[in-house]
């Protein structure tokens, strides 16, 4: 139930801006987060995405009973949409030469007689441990969204 901000008098949308009676506030659905997440044209959320990062925000607003105001800008500098947990990790430690450097020659390659898949689960596995200890992952059908960190 993020709340959509807009001021009353003419002027651009200016996200979390409060002024005395002076603005006008409408609770937002999953489906309208999503919609204004996909409809913000410095971003590329898929829907799959932008629904699951909606239904995460609108999570964090239960647990916390606090009402958030919708920020599209804040939203895309503090969160990125992923197709995979080892797309995060080249792009987050700059490649793959960097990404097995940070964990270690055990995750350069399969170990002997570990398949390509229980490989690639070990190696998610890890990524997936490191993004928990630093910031969130929402993981969804079709990809990740990793919190800025």
């Amino acid at each position: 139930m993020l709340i959509f901000t807009r001021p009353a008098r003419c002027g651009a949308f200016t996200p979390n801006r409060t002024t005395e009676n002076k603005d006008m506030r409408k609770t937002l659905s999953t489906y309208e987060i999503a919609d204004l997440l996909i409809e913000d044209d410095n971003a590329f959320w898929s829907r799959s995405g932008a629904f699951a990062l909606a239904e995460y925000l609108e999570d964090i607003e239960a647990v916390t009973g606090q009402e958030m105001d919708f920020d599209a800008v804040a939203i895309r500098c503090e969160w990125a949409e992923y197709s995979s947990l080892q797309d995060w990790g080249e792009d987050y430690f700059g490649g793959w030469n960097q990404l097995c450097a940070e964990f270690g020659d055990d995750y350069c390659g399969p170990s002997e007689g570990e398949t390509p898949e229980e490989y690639a689960e070990r190696f998610d596995d890890a990524i997936r441990a490191h993004i928990h200890d630093n910031g969130t992952l929402i993981e969804f059908d079709g990809g990740i969204i990793v919190s800025s960190f």
